[in-house]
Parts: structure tokens; C-alpha cells; sequence
């Protein structure tokens, strides 16, 4: 448990870069290709100022996923992921001013209850630290 702060920043960080590509891709408008060069079209996607901060932001998630998993079991730190669902659902209903119907919250609520339940199975166990061997595993110590 106490990597959860870390697992958490992955998830706000993770949500935050969908809030931010969203934002650019509004900001941009419909894509389309017709009549352009698809390799400047892209270059001029991804450099838009609120889709690249999307795109960083990313990183940064990615790196502190990478930091979380050399620390706890994948099973653990994995499903925390679906929070980044909540996340975007409930900061796009207010910054997007999207729908929040009652199908959406009652999924809200599952996720919310499913992370709940993998979090307290966390309790029980110390995290396990992700160790690699230096050795290259012979095809012989996998069939013992």
C-alpha cells in the first residue's frame, strides 16, 4: 500500500493526458486528410500545442507505470488503471460539459467498487519487488 500514492499520480496523469488530447483535437477540428500531405497533417497533429502536452504528459505516466511495477505485482498495480476511466468520465462531464447518464455512473460505480476490492487484497501481502535475473533461464530449469 504504500505505493499507492505513485499508482495514483500514474492514473491522474494518465487521465489528464486524455483531457488534454481531447481538448486539442477540439481544438483542431474535424481531421482530414483529402488534399493534404498525411505525413504534414500528422507532423501538425501531434505538434498542436494541447495534444502534445497530452502526448508528454503520457510519458510521464508511462515513466511512473514503469517506477510502480519494478515495486508491486502487475495484478495489483494493473486494474487501478480503469480509475483513469472515472476520472475522464466525471472531468468531462464538467470541462466538456458531456453526458452523465445514469448507464455511465452505475459503470463508474462497478469500477469503483472492483478497485476497492483489488486494493484491500493489497493489504494482505507485502508488495513484491520485481526482480530480474542476471542469468538467462535454460530450457531444462523450466521443465522441473
Amino acid at each position: 500500500m504504500k505505493y499507492l500514492p505513485f499508482i495514483l499520480f500514474t492514473v491522474m496523469t494518465n487521465a489528464a493526458a486524455q483531457l488534454m488530447l481531447k481538448q486539442g483535437m477540439m481544438s483542431l477540428g474535424a481531421i482530414s486528410f483529402e488534399g493534404a500531405n498525411p505525413l504534414v497533417k500528422l507532423l501538425q497533429i501531434v505538434f498542436s500545442p494541447w495534444v502534445f502536452a497530452g502526448l508528454l504528459t503520457f510519458v510521464i505516466s508511462m515513466a511512473s507505470h514503469l517506477y510502480v511495477l519494478s515495486k508491486v505485482e502487475l495484478s495489483f498495480a494493473y486494474p487501478f488503471l480503469s480509475l483513469a476511466y472515472v476520472a475522464v468520465a466525471v472531468f468531462a462531464y464538467f470541462v466538456f460539459r458531456e453526458d452523465l447518464n445514469a448507464w455511465r455512473i452505475a459503470g463508474i460505480a462497478f469500477i469503483c467498487v472492483g478497485t476497492v476490492l483489488i486494493a484491500q487484497s493489497g493489504r494482505d501481502h507485502d508488495e513484491t519487488v520485481v526482480t530480474a535475473s542476471t542469468e538467462p533461464t535454460k530450457t531444462s530449469e523450466l521443465l522441473r
